[in-house]
């Protein structure tokens, strides 16, 4: 009889907790869907913004000036950091360089096989860029160098590139690459970033091209296991940046969009 009377109470608390426990996790879900929804449409709708807008183009350009230069801090997590995650590429120096003649054909390997769109990514001869830490604009220029000829311990064959920073005392280029976070406080709260990428004629104060890109984290900020929103995101993005992982797209974007439109000079 006692044995009875315990078996019902272990069913009348079972039969309590589960209907609880199920609504708690139908709860969860549903929050997460309606959390979901509103993102999703409101990036569909910042994606009919998005694109690449070229009103001019311009031949034989020898150099860039750099009107702001990438931070060399990645922001992987940082929901409310207007820094422009979608347009993250190279930091510091290493963005300059890659504006740079011969910087890309020397660090990267290249597939033997080259896609049919693979952007030739032709470069500078040289980039003007501000110091922030003296405000003087300083003139960057590149060569490729081979250490087997002049040091020892290094392959013949092997080819480095090497950059030279030397105080601006010409004038600057007129063709100007700047960039903007265009996100807005509501974007941010589920998870969307903008960006603006434009190209500007300094002598005409003339905007010639610009790229508007959107991307949004589809889980909404989860870290857990190390993830990070941000560099996840790539994988819904407008302008796509590829299949998924696409985050390793994002280097040597800026200068491949600007060369589409600044048609670099090429000595014959």
């Amino acid at each position: 009889m006692e044995i009875e009377m315990k078996n019902n109470a272990l069913r009348l608390i079972v039969s309590l907790f589960i209907p609880t426990f199920f609504a708690g996790c139908a709860s969860e879900q549903s929050l997460k869907k309606d959390r979901l929804d509103p993102a999703t449409v409101r990036f569909e709708a910042r994606c009919k913004t998005a694109g690449e807008f070229i009103h001019r183009t311009v031949e034989n350009v020898e150099g860039v000036y750099l009107l702001k230069v990438r931070p060399e801090k990645i922001n992987r997590s940082e929901q409310y950091t207007y820094d422009d995650p979608y347009g993250r590429d190279h930091g510091g120096e290493t963005y300059i360089r890659s504006f740079l003649r011969g910087a890309y054909t020397t660090e990267v390997t290249l597939p033997k096989v080259l896609p049919p769109d693979f952007p030739p990514h032709i470069a500078y001869a040289f980039v003007d860029a501000v110091d922030g830490t003296d405000g003087k604009r300083y003139r960057y220029t590149g060569r490729i160098e081979e250490p087997a000829l002049t040091k020892k311990g290094f392959l013949p064959g092997h080819k480095i590139f090497v950059h030279s920073k030397s105080l601006a005392n010409s004038p600057a280029p007129r063709y100007g690459v700047t960039y903007d976070d265009i996100s807005t406080k509501e974007d941010r709260d589920y998870w969307i970033a903008g960006s603006s990428l434009k190209v500007i004629d300094l002598e005409k104060n003339e905007v010639i091209a610009e790229r508007i890109g959107y991307f949004y984290d589809s889980a909404q900020g989860d870290t857990s296991g190390g993830r990070a929103p941000w560099l996840w995101a790539t994988s819904n993005a407008c302008p796509s940046f590829g299949s998924a992982p696409a985050f390793g797209s994002q280097p040597n974007q800026t200068a491949v969009f600007v060369e589409k439109v600044l048609r670099p000079h090429v000595a014959k």
